[in-house]
């Protein structure tokens, strides 16, 4: 993702194209291929010399929020189906098209990944 100078100068040169346009060719774009605009958007009134956000307080006097956060926790969805998420595969170096067996302890409700070679 492009900041500061880098951002401004990339930003002018494709001021006629979309906004979503200009993001994506900036790097602002999520795994799942969504425009991230509000990153982006924040980078560039931070690129122009405007600090935001800094000093704001949230709930129980934390800074604000900065998106989402890891929490290692996940629930069973409606269909059944149980995620786990970008966040976690990235923290642990994992692969797309990385193969594991499924262990289940019955008794404790456990679940092992176990990566296949």
């Amino acid at each position: 993702m492009l900041e500061g100078k880098e951002l401004l100068e990339k930003a002018k040169l494709l001021s006629k194209k979309s906004e979503d346009e200009i993001a994506k060719s900036c790097g602002y774009v999520g795994p799942s291929g969504r425009i991230l605009r509000k990153s982006f958007y924040r980078a560039l009134i931070e690129a122009k010399g405007y600090k935001i956000g800094n000093g704001r307080q949230g709930k129980n006097g934390n800074r604000a929020s900065r998106g989402r956060q890891t929490e290692f926790k996940t629930k069973v969805h409606g269909n059944g189906n149980l995620l786990i998420g970008h966040a976690y595969t990235k923290k642990l170096g994992l692969e797309p098209g990385q193969e594991f067996k499924i262990d289940l302890k019955k008794e404790s409700k456990t679940i092992y990944l176990i990566p296949l070679n």
